[in-house]
């Protein structure tokens, strides 16, 4: 089932986002917030931040080597997706490497979905990211359909 689960389906390319001006988690958060609002991915922009918000006083999603995968399960989600965003600066996250975050996956999770799929997106994702190779790529994307592309066909 996993394998029929492909990343260029559930991800959007109109929420990618490189140069993201903001220089706090908060704001990088927000703006991609709004991008899934503006998108049609979610129906509340202000409860589906409050959600994921509450997920990071849960735990650490900074991975560590500059990526973060926030993620929040929300009755504001409409469709499950993952927005992508690069900052134009790195921007101190709360990382397990205790090093600044450039590339954020933010999970957007409906809540019939926050089983199976959420888990099966999370599995395919630490997959990829489990490449260091692959980390520096990324963080080298200097627009949104290299990043798109490198995720959506690395999968």
């Amino acid at each position: 089932m996993l394998e029929s689960m492909d990343l260029k389906n559930v991800i959007n390319r109109e929420n990618v986002l490189v140069d993201i001006e903001g220089t706090t988690k908060e704001e990088v958060l927000k703006a991609l917030c709004n991008q899934l609002f503006n998108t049609g991915y979610i129906n509340d922009v202000d409860d589906f931040y409050a959600d994921v918000l509450a997920r990071e006083e849960e735990g650490l999603t900074g991975l560590g080597k500059g990526i973060a995968i926030p993620h929040g399960k929300s009755e504001s989600v409409i469709n499950t997706t993952i927005a992508i965003g690069k900052t134009k600066q790195p921007i101190e996250w709360g990382s397990l490497d205790d090093k600044p975050v450039e590339v954020i996956l933010l999970f957007a999770v409906k809540n019939s979905d926050a089983t199976t799929t959420h888990i099966k997106l999370l599995q395919k994702v630490a997959i990829m990211l489990a490449d260091d190779e692959f980390l520096v790529a990324l963080q080298k994307a200097e627009n949104e359909d290299e990043l798109f592309g490198m995720i959506t066909q690395r999968d």
